[in-house]
């Protein structure tokens, strides 16, 4: 078992975090929020101040071709595959300061304390500042890590900001070449994993009294538009059991999603968002209803499972109205596994700070998707107040971090150490 880092080693640690997610923070387009989008001239601030924070961690630092930020620890021996750490650097518009950047950081101190006890592993350590997880100029999600693993489509650089500005002429103005985007790509054989750090984005771990968590998997998604059809008619004069009402079928549909999708378990969960009736007359019964759906799990069949469930309910609901239903489905994303291995390295590590690893879904979405796609990925969640994000009332305590730097340097030292020094553990009980 690897020693802990000292807990007031970690301390100190956590304090410089805390200071540089503050210090990151005022690189931001709008005056008293934090707003910092892709290939705008605050990313770039934010990439020079990490390049320079790496740099005086011992790292390598260069900025690859769709504009992340990268940093490379040699291993022991030079040009081993490399354990991937990192987050996102840009931001949701008037948002909170921890989440993305708190993963950056976190992982520049366990370098930064790997290089000053003159502690080489048998991987490199890479961190990547990525550019752009959020979407929010472009509407396009995840552009940083898709880079790396050679995911960028080839009409990305044609999608514009709401400004009609394209991606390719922003990186041209950026000094970004858009005919290299994809050899931001890293040959499958240069890495060997990547792990995360990031704020939980919930209230389970507050609600637990515990710092971290360990997170399964990264919540599959469907979203549909959906709508009752029914018979419009005067408020006064139809009688309540002659009556196609959309929204009162609507309603009913709302009630029992709550209830089955909750008596489905699982961490399965499901939101209807947006609700618009029509004609939308006091005295008028509504005539059709259009609704979202947006249903997320972490695994798929179940997933798939209850949304059929849904649906069914909402024919069965329909056909008892005498009115109609229909759905169409726009956007799916299915669930991503963490990598069992990288699993058992994270809850070991977290045990180890806190006597236990609460097994956590994450209902958000992260970089760890796309890199999912080449490499194994193992994920650690740190405690945030309320559970609050993508606000500026997102707030994490320094003992918190100074925990998730300690667990989160462990784990990176048991992934990179041979199997047999990674205990498994049985899965506790999600909270």
């Amino acid at each position: 078992m690897h020693n802990l880092i000292p807990h007031a080693m970690a301390a100190s640690a956590a304090q410089r975090v805390m200071q540089r997610c503050d210090h990151l923070a005022s690189f931001s387009e709008t005056e008293g929020e934090l707003t910092r989008v892709y290939l705008s001239e605050q990313h770039f601030q934010a990439n020079r101040q990490v390049q320079q924070w790496m740099e005086e961690a011992g790292m390598s630092v260069w900025q690859d071709e769709v504009g992340n930020i990268c940093g490379r620890y040699e291993a022991a021996t030079e040009g081993a595959p490399a354990i991937l750490l990192g987050s996102h650097l840009d931001s949701v518009r008037n948002a909170g300061r921890y989440d993305g950047p708190l993963g950056v950081l976190t992982a520049i101190e366990v370098v930064s304390w790997l290089h000053q006890h003159h502690h080489r592993l048998a991987n490199a350590i890479e961190i990547v500042g990525f550019a752009d997880e959020e979407g929010t100029r472009f509407g396009i999600t995840l552009l940083g890590s898709k880079g790396i693993t050679g995911q960028w489509p080839d009409d990305w650089l044609e999608k514009t900001d709401h400004r009609s500005i394209s991606v390719r002429d922003a990186m041209i103005a950026q000094s970004l070449n858009p005919l290299m985007v994809h050899q931001a790509a890293r040959s499958p054989e240069s890495i060997a994993a990547y792990l995360e750090l990031h704020i939980e984005q919930g209230p389970c771990l507050e609600a637990a009294d515990l710092p971290l968590g360990v997170v399964t998997a990264i919540n599959g998604a469907h979203r549909l538009n959906c709508q009752f059809i029914g018979l419009a008619g005067h408020a006064g004069t139809v009688p309540m059991s002659q009556r196609q009402d959309a929204l009162a079928a609507a309603a009913h549909w709302m009630v029992a999603i709550e209830k089955e999708t909750a008596a489905a378990g699982g961490g399965l969960v499901a939101t209807v968002g947006q609700i618009s009736c029509s004609p939308g007359a006091v005295n008028v019964i509504p005539g059709s209803v259009a609704l979202s759906l947006d249903i997320r799990g972490p695994e798929d069949g179940p997933l798939r499972d209850l949304l059929a469930q849904l649906l069914a309910k909402a024919e069965q609901i329909a056909a008892e109205r005498g009115i109609t239903f229909n759905a169409e489905e726009f956007y799916h994303i299915p669930a991503t596994a963490c990598d069992k291995r990288l699993r058992d390295a994270c809850t070991q590590a977290v045990t180890a700070v806190q006597g236990s690893a609460p097994q956590l879904s994450s209902g958000a979405g992260h970089d760890a998707i796309a890199i999912a796609a080449k490499w194994p990925v193992g994920m650690i969640f740190v405690r945030c107040e309320k559970g609050i994000s993508h606000h500026p009332a997102e707030a994490v305590t320094a003992s918190d971090v100074a925990a998730g730097i300690q667990a989160f340097t462990q784990a990176v030292q048991l992934t990179a150490a041979p199997d047999t020094e990674i205990k498994s553990y049985a899965l506790s009980q999600a909270v």
